[in-house]
C-alpha cells in the first residue's frame, strides 16, 4: 500500500509538473529575439548618430511666429503679431500662421514670406534680418515654433497620435510613447515609416532590434509622419507554437523517464 501511495504520488506530482510546463511553453511561444530591443549592443556599446535633424518647414504646417523687441519701443514690434500681439504668454494667444499649399505665409507689413524648406531656426534668422534691413524694428527678436509637430501609429487595428512638444522625436523614442499598441504580436523587423516627400509617399521599413535603425535616414522623425506596424499572422504564431510544443514534448518525456526510474527504484 506505501509503494502504492509513493507511486500515486509521483504520478500527480509528474502531472502537475507537465502541465505547468506545457503552459510556460505556450505562453512564451513569441521569443525574445523576436521582439527586445537593439540585441546586438553590448556594454560601453558608442553609436556615431551620421543624421541630425530638424524639421523643415513643409506646407500645412501650423506656425507660432512672435515678434519682439529689446528695444524701449516695445510697440512697434505690435503689427507684426497676430491675436493680442507679444507678452508673456505670447505663443498662447493667436499668432498662428497656417503654410500654405505653396509653402507660403503671409505676415503682417512683410507680406508674402515663402518658408517651406527653411528650418525654424532659419526662418527666425530670415524674419530678423527682414525687419532690420526694412528698419521696422531696432533689436528684433523672433521666435518660431511647430503649433502642429504631430506623428500617427497605425497597426494592429489600433491609431494614435503623438503630440511632440519639443520639435524633436527619434524612431525609438515614438515606439517608447506608443506604448501597448506595440505588443508582442507586432512584427519588430517590419515597422514602417511613411513620409510625404516632393508630393510623394516613400517608405521605409525600420528594424529596432538592430542598432543600424540609428543610421536610417528616417530615424529622425519629421511632423505628420506615420509609423505603420504589422502584426504575426495566425501561420506564423502557429509554427513557433508547433516548435515550442515539440521542445515541450521532449522535454515532459525525458522528465517523466528521470520521475518513473526514480518511483521504481524507490518501490525496488
Amino acid at each position: 500500500m506505501k509503494g502504492t501511495n509513493i507511486i500515486s504520488t509521483k504520478r500527480s506530482f509528474a502531472h502537475v509538473a507537465v502541465c505547468m510546463s506545457l503552459l510556460i511553453l505556450v505562453s512564451s511561444c513569441i521569443t525574445p529575439r523576436r521582439v527586445n530591443y537593439l540585441q546586438d549592443l553590448s556594454q560601453g556599446s558608442q553609436i556615431q548618430i551620421e543624421n541630425k535633424f530638424e524639421a523643415a518647414i513643409a506646407p500645412y504646417d501650423e506656425l507660432n511666429i512672435i515678434v519682439t523687441t529689446s528695444s524701449s519701443k516695445k510697440e512697434l514690434a505690435s503689427p507684426f503679431n497676430l491675436g493680442n500681439g507679444a507678452g508673456n504668454n505670447a505663443f498662447t494667444n493667436n499668432a498662428r500662421y497656417l503654410v500654405d499649399v505653396n509653402g507660403d505665409i503671409q505676415m503682417p507689413i512683410l507680406g508674402n514670406i515663402h518658408v517651406a524648406g527653411l528650418t525654424r531656426l532659419k526662418l527666425q534668422d530670415t524674419l530678423t534680418t527682414m525687419l532690420e534691413n526694412g528698419g521696422y524694428i531696432d533689436e528684433p527678436f523672433v521666435m518660431v515654433r511647430f503649433n502642429n509637430f504631430k506623428i500617427f501609429f497605425l497597426g494592429g487595428g489600433r491609431g494614435q497620435v503623438l503630440n511632440i512638444s519639443n520639435e524633436r522625436c527619434t524612431f525609438l523614442e515614438a515606439m517608447a510613447m506608443l506604448g501597448d499598441n506595440v505588443s508582442l504580436h507586432t512584427r519588430r523587423d517590419h515597422i514602417a515609416v511613411m513620409r510625404e516627400i516632393n508630393g510623394r509617399m516613400v517608405v521605409r521599413y525600420l528594424d529596432p532590434r538592430s542598432s543600424d535603425v540609428f543610421n536610417d535616414p528616417f530615424f529622425m522623425l519629421q511632423q505628420n509622419d506615420f509609423i505603420i506596424a504589422d502584426t504575426y499572422d495566425n501561420s506564423v504564431v502557429r509554427s513557433e507554437v508547433t516548435y515550442w510544443l515539440g521542445i515541450g514534448s521532449a522535454i515532459v518525456s525525458a522528465f517523466s523517464l528521470v520521475v518513473s526510474l526514480i518511483v521504481l527504484k524507490k518501490v525496488n
